[in-house]
């Protein structure tokens, strides 16, 4: 007789179980000691046609009384290399975060949108680069942050899409263009992408609860907090594993779905609070 199995139907065998995908390199950041607050926020989106967001986002950054500002992950709407920071508005952004830089510990982690922005415009704006995920270790906490997108495990075609434009290869290829041919790829981009959303209704763009516990275990950290979804609150992902999910900012959408909104979660000593920006 054949080994056990050998004569069961192919289609009655069962499939093997999708291993997990690898888990990403973690990166630390030690807050000192005497830092009494960190102001996090995500998904700005900051654009030329959007002046209410940049002049909110700019006040604040320039005047909270936080130690530090951590941007997680699309500060820009489209970031398609750094020689993209010479543009008028783009300019103004780097005074913006420079000015900022200089009164606090500005970090910026990269996003979906602006996955390009590089060590240029880290160097001309004066701030600390975040990596994708970073553990931020503060008055005895430790905290996972992360944009959140390599989290959406069930967007499939986005992941296909992500792990094709974060290799070498194809950034080295694409920032070789033109620049106005890289902005015109960049909008036929995001007319794609949007008109996919549509169809699949967004279903798939929340983080995968079972992967970000799984992160959150290998790195010794009870609480996740991340942007990308545009969905903001606070949930318990399993016991023991809470996640904090970031605001989208929109203060020019005068009415309509989504309404105009802009929020701040700031972690201290006594835990996160969730603030309006401060009012110019």
């Amino acid at each position: 007789m054949g080994a056990a199995g050998a004569d069961t139907p192919p289609a009655a065998r069962p499939l093997p179980e999708a291993l997990p995908p690898p888990l990403p390199n973690f990166f630390e950041f030690l807050a000192p000691e005497q830092w009494t607050a960190i102001d996090l926020i995500s998904d700005l989106h900051l654009c030329e046609s959007m002046p209410r967001t940049f002049a909110a986002f700019a006040h604040h950054v320039r005047e909270t009384p936080a130690d530090a500002v951590f941007v997680l992950g699309d500060l820009f709407e489209v970031w398609v290399g750094d020689d993209a920071r010479a543009r008028p508005f783009e300019a103004r952004c780097v005074d913006a975060l420079a000015d900022a830089a200089s009164r606090r510990v500005l970090g910026i982690m990269v996003g979906n949108r602006d996955f390009l922005l590089g060590s240029a415009m880290l160097r001309a704006s004066g701030a600390v680069g975040l990596p994708d995920p970073t553990v931020l270790k503060a008055w005895g906490q430790r905290v996972l942050l992360s944009h959140g997108d390599a989290l959406c495990l069930d967007d499939l075609p986005y992941q296909a899409f992500r792990q094709e434009v974060r290799s070498p290869a194809w950034q080295q290829s694409f920032l070789q263009r033109p620049l106005a041919e890289r902005l015109e790829i960049a909008a036929q981009m995001r007319r794609a992408s949007e008109a996919r959303r549509r169809f699949d209704g967004d279903v798939a763009s929340d983080a995968d609860a079972g992967e970000a516990v799984r992160w959150m275990h290998a790195m010794g950290t009870s609480e996740l907090v991340h942007g990308h979804t545009h969905r903001p609150g606070s949930n318990t992902l399993a016991p023991g594993f809470k996640r904090h999910v970031l605001s989208d900012w929109d203060l020019d959408t005068a009415a309509g779905p989504p309404a105009a909104r802009a929020e701040v979660l700031r972690l201290s000593r006594d835990g996160f609070q969730r603030l309006p920006p401060l009012a110019g």
